[in-house]
């Protein structure tokens, strides 16, 4: 039976993979050119493929051993990590759309119940996040469904409804069922394109595309409310942000939509080859059972319906 990969092996790889320069790869991995160049033919002889492409000025990863990387740095992590359960590090990224509504009452509880895990944040668009995940700069991301999450670990923790926004008197809001009809769909204000509430929102409205008349698209939530508060159209604003208390200092309404109300699905993602599962469903049970128990509503200005 052919030997089978080290952790020595594969760490040279991974090293290899980053600098792409065998000398700069020695270093960081405190061993001789010769002794990293052995090791990874040695690996490369045991799995029976070519991981290296190299000429005398470049050093490139083959297709196949960017996927045998991907596994590689999940292994050599739950080696690193077997013994520290739930005391790790975890690197985790959230849209904009959500992290400033749920991380102030989900980060506390999660603190408390592993006073030993760490989580670090970054905000960032989905794709942008998505792609930080695959090249192992995340562990896990909060993100917003539908999204095409093709071969990611993906745990649903909830719906989050969309409801109508507008001035007080604002056509929109004067019916006891408020509605998305076709003719209104034209007064909805978008962000701007790689946020993932615009696509929610026109699939909402059951539309490809919506262009506003004076061609003006939202860089954030705050700008978005701002714009509907000056006069120039409506917007459909996740429950989260509504009860989060976003429209605090607004003179704007919010209302539901009539049943069935149009929703995103919040879910946590993580590589399918994670070596951090048993984080990964901590902190899904803790969001879950956080949400659960209320968020609480905030001081934001709701018309009862």
């Amino acid at each position: 039976m052919a030997n089978l990969p080290s952790l020595r092996q594969l760490s040279y790889f991974i090293a290899l993979a980053k600098e792409l320069n065998f000398t700069r790869a020695a270093e960081a991995c405190f061993v001789g050119q010769s002794t990293l160049s052995a090791g990874l033919k040695e690996l490369e002889d045991s799995l029976g493929v070519r991981l290296v492409e190299r000429d005398r000025q470049n050093v490139s990863i083959t297709l196949v051993g960017r996927a045998i990387l991907a596994a590689s740095e999940d292994l050599l992590e739950f080696a690193d990590g077997a013994e520290k359960s739930m005391a790790a590090t975890i690197r985790l990224g959230v849209i904009p759309t959500i992290a400033p509504f749920l991380l102030p009452k989900v980060l506390p509880e999660i603190r408390t119940r592993f006073p030993d895990l760490k989580v670090t944040l970054r905000e960032d668009l989905t794709s942008n996040l998505l792609a930080r995940l695959a090249d192992h700069q995340l562990d896990f991301a909060l993100i917003a469904l539908p999204y095409k999450v093709d071969g990611l670990l993906v745990k649903e923790l909830f719906n989050d409804e969309f409801w109508l926004v507008a001035r007080e008197s604002d056509p929109a809001l004067q019916f006891k069922e408020v509605r998305l009809p076709a003719k209104m769909a034209g007064r909805l204000l978008l962000l701007e394109e790689g946020h993932c509430l615009r696509d929610h929102t026109l699939q909402a409205c059951k539309r490809s595309d919506i262009r506003n008349a004076e061609g003006m698209e939202a860089t954030s939530l705050l700008t978005l409310l701002q714009m509907v508060e000056s006069g120039m159209g409506i917007a459909l604003l996740p429950e989260m942000a509504v009860k989060g208390g976003l429209l605090n200092g607004t003179e704007l309404l919010a209302k539901p939509l009539a049943a069935p109300a149009p929703k995103r699905v919040v879910a946590l993602v993580a590589r399918s080859s994670t070596a951090r599962i048993e984080e990964f469903e901590a902190l899904s049970d803790c969001i879950r059972e956080r949400f659960d128990s209320g968020f609480g509503v905030g001081k934001a200005r709701r018309k009862a319906i």
